[in-house]
């Protein structure tokens, strides 16, 4: 019972009561949490509230392994969907996605599933859009910088949450929690080689594009082939630091949906940095949400994207 939603001329069916944002993010993009999945073909379906815009709403997702769609919006209640959001509390600031209550599971179930009022869900329509890459950069070396320059820190590190925050704050990044007014104003500059630019502000060249996402332990294997094979005619590729990442957030969300700017893919929502937590997991920076944040998973899976140092 209560298994079934129907989207235009679709049925979804089962619906996930067990799965929250939390499970998905450990089961999908967790390598340590492919002994729940069969396959890599395998959906599963859950209704879960989002609370990043200006109201929480709704949202009903389709998971699976390098997979995140949402199908519909449900026109639930508002006063629903805030008690469900007050109800759970904000233990960690940086995240705004949350398990239904019972209230509002059975609200759905006596509402939308099964054969009920359909004018209550509301598909989410794809578009196809092509990727806006931004207007043309001015090209390196046609003109001298004359700003400040910057040299952040290369090196792999091994941060608490106290010690990243007090990182953001100090070089002044951007972070939708820790630092909502920081700012750093890149400089880039194109090359001969679409694939790459370089910020003349901090020395460093970035891949326009990246690594798709996979664990922890392949992304090495990923970036070492790169090298092996001079992506961009470099052998130095690495995974950046947390303050060369964080230099990348801009504080308003392009028009690709993603806090960066536009001559980056918005195909690598977050990415792997060299930065492990302290005591334990690794650290990741979001564009998609404007932040760094950690994962605990012991094997975490996640995008990259790759940086090198420009010698002067």
């Amino acid at each position: 019972m209560y298994q079934k939603l129907k989207i235009g001329d679709r049925m979804i069916s089962p619906i996930d009561w067990e799965m929250t944002p939390d499970l998905s993010f450990g089961t999908y993009e967790s390598w340590g949490g492919r002994e729940r999945v069969r396959n890599n073909d395998e959906r599963v379906y859950y209704f879960f509230v989002d609370d990043w815009g200006k109201k929480p709403k709704v949202c009903l997702m389709e998971r699976g392994i390098k997979h995140a769609k949402i199908l519909a919006e449900i026109d639930a209640p508002t006063d629903i969907v805030r008690g469900c959001v007050e109800g759970q509390g904000r233990s960690d600031r940086r995240e705004r996605s949350y398990a239904i209550d019972a209230t509002l599971k059975q609200w759905l179930i006596d509402t939308v599933l099964d054969g009920g009022q359909s004018s209550f869900v509301l598909p989410v329509v794809d578009e196809e859009i092509n990727e806006d890459m931004g207007l043309p950069l001015p090209m390196h070396g046609e003109e001298a910088f004359t700003g400040t320059a910057y040299s952040l820190p290369s090196e792999p590190a091994i941060i608490s949450e106290e010690q990243a925050e007090e990182i953001i704050i100090r070089w002044g990044f951007f972070d939708t929690f820790l630092n909502p007014g920081g700012s750093f104003a890149n400089v880039f500059k194109r090359t001969a080689d679409p694939q790459v630019v370089i910020d003349a502000k901090t020395s460093l060249m970035w891949q326009r594009g990246g690594i798709d996402i996979t664990s922890v332990r392949t992304m090495q294997q990923r970036i070492d082939a790169l090298n092996n094979q001079h992506f961009a005619g470099f052998s130095d590729w690495r995974l950046p630091t947390l303050e060369e990442a964080m230099s990348l957030l801009e504080p308003v969300e392009n028009t690709k949906g993603i806090h960066l700017h536009p001559c980056f893919s918005k195909e690598q929502p977050f990415v792997f940095i060299a930065a492990q937590r302290k005591p334990g997991g690794y650290w990741f920076v979001d564009f998609k949400h404007g932040r760094a944040f950690h994962s605990s998973g012991t094997i975490p899976g996640g995008f990259g994207r790759l940086v090198r140092t420009v010698a002067p």
